[in-house]
């Protein structure tokens, strides 16, 4: 049997942001492969696989479509294939601890995490991160949870995006976050059951297709 590198003849082309759909991370793709990180890295960098780099950061992304390409042309493994997309979920607290406390319970539920401490934070990763979910904690200093959901409405962000929001905040201003588009509220403290339940129907898994 003939070796991926052998096998592996395609050329170095540039992807445009305007072809992307939920792209992965170099580290999501390597899971995925059952390889390296350095890897994945490796095939990117002598044009084996195609990728687009972040504008600043210089991080690879890897379209579901292009890795799934590449495991069908290659012969990597069927079980890895097909590749669904991560779920991904952006945590928005000023609280370390609470922060910490929702990015455990979605990991251990198989999403992949960010945080952001404010809103000026929150709206940068929504962009660079493209949650499917974003917690979000009303009372936070400079921009609150509050001008967020305002920002929102008038965004346009590149992916669909649910908002949970999760806070101690007065029902009154629970209630104008529902009124300014929030998906669910939850009051704190909420218990990790009620937390996971809620975000699993906001952004239930999706069974990769072609299986």
């Amino acid at each position: 049997m003939m070796s991926i590198k052998t096998l592996l003849t395609v050329c170095v082309k540039t992807m445009s942001p305007e072809t992307l759909s939920d792209p992965l991370t170099t580290g999501e793709a390597a899971k995925v492969c059952g390889v390296h990180l350095r890897t994945v890295l490796r095939w990117i960098e002598r044009g084996w696989l195609r990728a687009y780099q972040l504008p600043g950061r210089g991080d690879h992304r890897v379209t579901v479509e292009e890795l799934r390409r590449f495991m069908l042309e290659h012969r990597i493994p069927d079980h890895t294939r097909p590749v669904a997309a991560p779920r991904r979920a952006l945590i928005v607290d000023d609280e370390p601890a609470m922060a910490h406390a929702i990015e455990r319970v979605l990991k251990r539920s198989g999403f992949s995490t960010a945080v952001a401490s404010n809103g000026f934070e929150a709206g940068a990763t929504l962009y660079s991160f493209r949650p499917a979910i974003m917690t979000l904690d009303l009372k936070m200093p400079g921009m609150d949870g509050l001008a967020v959901l305002r920002f929102l409405q008038q965004a346009e962000l590149p992916a669909p995006l649910k908002t949970l929001v999760v806070t101690a905040d007065s029902d009154e201003r629970m209630e104008e976050a529902r009124a300014l588009g929030a998906d669910a509220v939850l009051s704190k403290p909420v218990a990790n059951q009620e937390l996971l339940a809620t975000v699993e129907r906001l952004c239930p898994a999706v069974a990769p297709t072609g299986s």
